[in-house]
């Protein structure tokens, strides 16, 4: 193609490679120069234009582009027709496009004029999107180079195309510990069944079974019998080597372990394995979260039918790093300054403020409000406070809501910050909101207390800080009496994103399901586990205290 200024007068047959506007006359670039357009042209004052003109040998832009997009598309991926060098390629079915990038690749090497783009390998499409484009750069290309382009294509054929959706009956098992509480699995299935809407598949049986490996055995052979296409088995505990209860249940069942371990965060600890030819996964626990992890990159695929292989796991981590993670420690984040006279071998103190939750209505009291209760001459909520102030928790912050100037009077005098929750009536995540928000920046976290408990001791607080340590991933403590978990909680500021956007009435329980991994738990004594919500309650901490 030759390309470059010409007189108008010897511009005929040539393409217009600029736009042209002067006065009342506009032509297009890509227009045909024909005696018209030389008049017009020449009417408008215009003594020379930049033109291609064609070799024998050439082919156009959307000859070349049409040619190069029907080489490429594979099943389920239609070609538009060409305009201005450009050839659009688009999805034919829900599912997940599959790209050969080496033979894409290889398209792309034959000339610089010839190019074809495509999206990310194995991105979820539907019927009507575009998945990829062949464009033309100039006006035309050698026919060589087109021949050549297609040549590459079809040698590696097909380069691009749709896996369809063809799983849709899933089961899920799930595992039971001393407290996990029942409205943790029923969120994980509802973001489950979410996450499988677009599929086109359902949940068609769940089961909750001990957190046994005999237990688990069954459940997944009774749901593979009951025509279950894919099994995903959610841990009360997260799965800690191939040899613990979920990888040993399968293999108990007859099945085989593909793959555990990932390397996309969130998502390490994905279990992939197979019984009696059915995909079986065991989930990592960021897989109760819609967020995307590496669960959905390899459940998408499962769906779709398209194998997931041990290679294939080991090749996600280029592009696997798909958020910040908040149980892994941050670069950017400096550990707290050990003072000069502290000995080296002693580990610095840790600066956790304590958040009081002390805004409640108490509507199960039937009217009175617990929190001004009084237990041995002091209000039950003074009493709670007291015992933060006592431990190495510092600041104190007390979330006021309800009756707040009564409240603040029960506190008179107490070296606490006072926040008011304007929000208290929708319910417990208001007031956690409003508390981390209140606490001081250089603060590496919050043990999160609740005022209706005047047994928490500052022993027992003093514990929960002394156990959480962000360099062995402890992240989160929580107290456990009887195998149950209890209040307060300490929390990472790594959390405070997280707890900003809790919604409801049901506190954290949600989230420290979904990162069971960073959990630390210490023991506590019973008493410590009772708050006071009815008048009962309060009538036998009374009986306990002041008998004592």
């Amino acid at each position: 193609m030759r390309f470059g200024p010409v007189p108008v007068g010897e511009a005929a047959g040539a393409l217009l490679v600029h736009s042209v506007r002067q006065g009342g006359l506009v032509l297009k670039k890509g227009t045909v120069i024909g005696a018209a357009e030389m008049a017009a042209l020449a009417a408008a004052g215009i003594v020379e234009v930049v033109v291609a003109r064609l070799d024998p040998d050439d082919v156009t832009e959307d000859t070349a582009a049409a040619a190069v997009a029907t080489a490429v598309a594979g099943p389920l991926v239609r070609v538009d027709a060409a305009f201005t060098g450009r050839a659009n390629l688009f999805a034919e079915a829900a599912g997940l496009l599959v790209v050969d990038r080496a033979g894409i690749d290889s398209v792309n090497a034959v000339d610089p004029d010839i190019t074809v783009a495509t999206l990310p390998a194995f991105a979820p499409v539907v019927e009507g999107t575009m998945v990829a484009t062949a464009k033309i750069i100039p006006f035309a290309v050698s026919g060589r180079a087109c021949a050549a382009a297609v040549a590459a294509a079809e040698a590696a054929a097909p380069l691009v195309r749709v896996a369809p959706y063809r799983v849709r009956k899933v089961a899920v098992v799930s595992t039971l510990l001393p407290g996990l509480a029942d409205k943790v699995i029923d969120k994980t299935l509802r973001v489950t069944a979410a996450r499988l809407a677009p599929a086109g598949a359902a949940v068609v049986a769940e089961r909750r079974v001990p957190h046994e490996t005999a237990a688990v055995t069954r459940a997944v052979e009774d749901v593979l019998r009951e025509g279950a296409e894919l099994a995903i088995v959610f841990g009360a505990s997260a799965i800690a080597d191939r040899r613990d209860v979920i990888p040993a249940a399968v293999e108990a069942a007859g099945g085989r372990i593909e793959r555990f371990g990932m390397p996309v965060d969130p998502g390490n600890l994905l279990m992939i394995a197979e019984v009696d030819g059915r995909p079986v996964l065991g989930a990592p626990g960021c897989a109760r979260s819609p967020k995307e992890n590496g669960f959905d990159w390899v459940l998408a695929r499962l769906m779709c039918g398209l194998p997931v292989t041990d290679g294939d796991v080991a090749g996600m981590g280029v592009g696997g790093l798909l958020m910040e993670i908040v149980t892994r420690p941050q670069p950017r984040e400096m550990p707290p300054a050990v003072p000069a006279e502290t000995n080296a071998m002693t580990p610095p103190a840790r600066r956790l403020a304590a958040v009081v939750l002390a805004a409640g209505r108490s509507t199960r009291m039937g009217g009175p409000n617990k929190l001004l209760a009084e237990i041995g001459g002091r209000p039950l909520v003074r009493i709670a406070v007291e015992a933060a102030l006592a431990s190495r928790a510092r600041p104190v912050v007390v979330v006021t809501g309800h009756q707040h100037e009564a409240v603040a009077a029960a506190l008179a005098g107490l070296p606490v910050s006072l926040v008011h929750n304007p929000d208290h009536a929708e319910g417990l995540s208001t007031s956690v909101r409003t508390g981390i928000a209140a606490v001081p920046d250089d603060a590496e976290g919050a043990v999160v207390c609740l005022g209706d408990m005047p047994q928490v001791g500052s022993g027992l607080i003093d514990r929960l800080i002394a156990a959480f340590d962000p360099e062995k991933g402890a992240l989160i403590v929580i107290p456990t009496i009887a195998g149950q978990r209890g209040n307060p909680v300490v929390w990472s500021r790594r959390f405070f994103p997280e707890l900003g956007r809790l919604t409801g009435d049901v506190g954290a329980r949600n989230l420290i399901a979904a990162y069971q991994e960073a959990v630390a738990e210490v023991a506590a004594d019973p008493a410590a586990a009772t708050d006071v919500d009815t008048p009962e309650a309060l009538a036998a901490v009374k009986a306990t205290l002041e008998g004592g």
